[in-house]
């Protein structure tokens, strides 16, 4: 099993994070243009399982530190197992919540929001619930601190788009979905490392998972909790009508590839947040993985200009969320050295 054995690579391995949580979601943008994003979300969590059992038999399963993926599974315990679903639970709603909110205001606008505030609070649900010695508190709050300054700066700036952009009552459908993603996402993985040794990976207690495992269980739990979660979300959607399944067979090999894409991205992040946590602490290897929205930002605003005919000073507001963003992350990585 692959282990990681320096703070450096951890923190290495959580700017990798940041990318993938940061960029799943153009694979969105891309289906959007003829794909519902209700649709495009069974891709994206099919794309989740298949990478998630990849990653199993191959990082999680080859070389002679810790257990392999089958030894682990065959000594897991329920509870274990019970506190990464409830994660996979939580999450799927949150991020259910974070696409209708991409689809609605952009990428722009809902990952700095959404994530910005899944970043601080579950920050602080880390330090809470999984708690590390070698963790400098008071930088790291400072450095969260700074993360909330960039949110707001990016929710002034949102607020600035011209109505003939965006609609202004669909965009703040969008802003509250965002938030409401945040508020729920934050908990999710707190309650996932509940099943997972974070002190020793190596050679983890009876019952707990390794990351690898954790991630398996993860990806199931969001698939089976779909079967309710997005079939509600379906009949009832956010914006437009309701859509079928009937409507999801119909889709094309390359659309349903592109979501697949997007949860493979994703799944693949996650992973490596989970493998780093060990070594950078689950605080701080969650804050540098949920540094996304700053990933998310320059995709919206360089790539799909989602800020093109916004009003003036939205460039400086848009400025001043990067800056403070790279500060509060380099903030982060200090605290936890």
């Amino acid at each position: 099993m692959f282990i990681v054995n320096s703070y450096f690579l951890a923190v290495v391995l959580c700017f990798v994070t940041m990318l993938c949580w940061g960029s799943w979601g153009n694979t969105q943008k891309l289906a959007a243009k003829s794909w519902r994003y209700e649709l495009f979300y069974w891709d994206y969590v099919i794309g989740m399982v298949i990478f998630s059992l990849i990653l199993a038999f191959t990082l999680g399963s080859f070389g002679s530190e810790g257990r392999s993926f089958i030894q682990d599974v065959s000594q897991v315990s329920l509870v274990s197992v019970g506190w990464v679903l409830l994660g996979a639970v939580v999450f799927n709603i949150s991020n259910i919540l974070l696409s209708a909110s991409i689809s609605i205001a952009g990428l722009s606008v809902a990952f700095p929001l959404g994530v910005g505030l899944a970043l601080v609070m579950g920050v602080l649900n880390n330090l809470i619930f999984h708690p590390n010695a070698n963790t400098n508190v008071a930088v790291l709050l400072l450095g969260v601190a700074l993360v909330v300054a960039a949110i707001i700066c990016n929710g002034v700036a949102s607020g600035k788009v011209s109505t003939e952009v965006r609609d202004a009552k669909q965009n703040r459908k969008g802003i509250i979905l965002a938030l409401l993603a945040g508020i729920i996402m934050s908990f999710f993985s707190a309650l996932v490392y509940n099943g997972v040794d974070l002190d020793n990976f190596a050679a983890p207690k009876a019952g707990m998972m390794t990351p690898y495992t954790a991630m398996v269980v993860f990806a199931l739990g969001v698939f089976l909790s779909n079967f309710i979660i997005n079939t509600i979300v379906m009949k009832k959607p956010f914006v437009g009508g309701p859509v079928t399944y009937s409507e999801y067979f119909k889709g094309n090999c390359k659309t349903h590839l592109v979501g697949m894409l997007g949860g493979s991205i994703w799944c693949l992040g996650t992973a490596l947040n989970y493998i780093s946590a060990g070594k950078a602490g689950a605080s701080v290897s969650y804050a540098l993985g949920q540094g996304a929205p700053l990933i998310a930002a320059i995709w919206g605003v360089f790539i799909w200009k989602e800020f093109k005919g916004a009003k003036k000073g939205v460039n400086g507001l848009l400025a001043s969320m990067f800056v403070l963003f790279i500060a509060g992350l380099a903030l982060i990585i200090i605290s936890g050295n």
